[in-house]
């Protein structure tokens, strides 16, 4: 199949064109991506659908910090220059997702089982060992294991859209072992090179904060 015909049927394939590959350099040397360049955190987890909960995709966010109480993550299907943008996460603290009314509660979720499981991952970069790397990764849990996440899926990738179609999907976490998507977490952790049920053992530690209804 040639490249126009694969471009045909995904348009996401649809390769740059001269035009635009220099405009993007050129924006690359000299404009801002201050908001982008402030992303400090690539966590590695997966979100479930909260309209269908047998539904889930993996998800790469890239977060950065708005306040020691807000983060925002950028969401995307995989690590790579062409991944596809998603969707949307925003991380609160405690104190503050305490001041939220119940139905608001209701579009957030806890991430304790996403951390004390070994599921949600900090992917190490190319080169670090993972023992060492482990260490940060696991102070960076201490952090996230207490925050509420709002996170919302605009394009469905886990069934084949080629853009993103439909209302916004509204995401939730992963509570308990039985939905955990096995297959799939074995698939990623082979991918990275490493092992979901080491981190549970390594973050045994982590006090498990008390999840707020």
């Amino acid at each position: 199949m040639s490249a126009a015909d694969q471009a045909t049927i995904d348009p996401t394939r649809t390769p740059l064109s001269t035009k635009n590959k220099v405009l993007e350099t050129g924006a690359l040397l000299a404009q801002n991506f201050a908001p982008v360049n402030a992303v400090c955190a690539h966590l590695n987890a997966f979100h479930v659908y909260s309209s269908d909960p047998h539904r889930c995709v993996e998800a790469n966010h890239y977060c950065s910090h708005i306040s020691e109480d807000v983060r925002q993550c950028l969401i995307y299907d995989t690590p790579q220059p062409s991944a596809r943008l998603i969707g949307v996460e925003y991380m609160i603290s405690p104190k503050l997702y305490a001041t939220l009314d119940a139905l608001e509660r209701k579009r957030w979720h806890s991430h304790v089982f996403e951390v004390k499981s070994g599921m949600l991952i900090m992917p190490g970069p190319a080169g670090v060992p993972n023992a060492g790397w482990e260490v940060a990764e696991t102070k960076e849990m201490e952090e996230v294991i207490g925050l509420y996440g709002k996170t919302y899926h605009f394009w469905q990738v886990d069934r084949g859209d080629k853009l993103p179609l439909g209302e916004p999907e509204l995401m939730g976490s992963f509570t308990s072992e039985e939905q955990m998507p096995k297959g799939l977490l074995k698939e990623r952790d082979e991918r990275y090179g490493i092992s979901s049920e080491q981190k549970k053992e390594k973050r045994g530690y982590i006090e498990e904060p008390e999840v707020q209804s």
